[in-house]
């Protein structure tokens, strides 16, 4: 559904986004990560005909943007930077007026979406009176409009509450679904991404630097957390003895291979350290996110 190929973006002699390459298989929720300003926007607007790149090629649905962008498009929807309403209107009429944009699009149509996006009973409401979810929802009503088989969401969880990051979250489970779209989204909630994406890419100044499952991210081969009075002293000793290969943070030990939690746990005790917890660690998409993008520690001043 969605191909970059060695795609590079320059403004001036600014590279924003160097060498990208990534697939989206159809059906799948796919998750674009990075800090502000690692070209997240930049990608999503080359994938969207809006920005144009310096080189390499962006496919959608089997389309060359650069070549065919209303045929690349024609399937997609998509919310891009901050959606914009007539305020004084409803929601029902914006949406009736937005649709014109593309095609024509029956009240039938229009009341589906509606329903979909639960802002059912406030369609005739004048959008001012909208909370920032309500407006949200509207904009993925507008994207959905079309029909499409891919949705682009930039943000979509952007500014919104607890209950409403909550919603989003099952409303894009159960588009993708209940309809089969496949869905692409750019987000900075790490812990959502790992609720709803099958696969990631992590951006780190334009470049990629991941891409891969969620499961595997989060299956973290091997980490152990260790709780010990003396961390330094029980690394120090289980690296001798060839039962761990590394450690993080002063709190995790990843085992060597064959060797178990009961393992550690008996040479310690022997060794006369105590141990006050040793459990298997489940890596989060977070963990693993500042693992890649955190910088090195400053040491004696460099």
């Amino acid at each position: 559904m969605i191909q970059l190929t060695n795609v590079q973006k320059k403004f001036g002699q600014r590279l924003a986004v160097d060498d990208l390459s990534f697939a989206v298989e159809r059906g799948e929720i796919f998750g674009l990560l990075g800090h502000n300003g690692a070209g997240k926007s930049t990608a999503i607007g080359m994938m969207l005909g809006q920005v144009w790149p310096t080189a390499g090629e962006v496919k959608i649905c089997g389309y060359d943007v650069a070549v065919n962008r209303s045929a690349a498009l024609q399937k997609v929807g998509a919310i891009f930077e901050t959606p914009v309403f007539y305020d004084y209107l409803s929601g029902w009429r914006n949406l009736q007026i937005l649709s014109t944009y593309t095609a024509p699009t029956s009240a039938a149509r229009i009341q589906e979406v509606v329903e979909w996006v639960g802002l059912t009973g406030r369609e005739h409401s004048k959008v001012r009176t909208y909370s920032h979810g309500m407006r949200s929802r509207l904009a993925l009503a507008q994207a959905l409009l079309p029909k499409p088989e891919l949705l682009i969401l930039d943000e979509p969880s952007d500014g919104l509450d607890p209950e409403g990051i909550h919603e989003m979250r099952q409303t894009i489970l159960r588009l993708q679904r209940e309809l089969r779209l496949t869905i692409f989204l750019s987000s900075h909630l790490l812990n959502e991404v790992e609720q709803l994406c099958t696969r990631i890419a992590i951006l780190q100044r334009g470049k990629k630097v991941f891409e891969g499952t969620v499961a595997g991210v989060t299956s973290a081969q091997g980490r152990v957390a260790l709780k010990t009075p003396d961390f330094a002293r029980a690394a120090s000793l289980l690296t001798e003895r060839g039962l761990i290969t590394a450690t993080l943070e002063d709190r995790y030990i990843t085992l060597a291979k064959e060797h178990s939690t009961a393992d550690i746990t008996q040479a310690l005790v022997t060794a006369g350290i105590a141990v006050e917890g040793i459990w298997q660690h489940e890596q989060t998409v977070e963990d693993f996110y500042l693992s890649l993008v955190k910088p090195p520690p400053v040491i004696n001043g460099n």
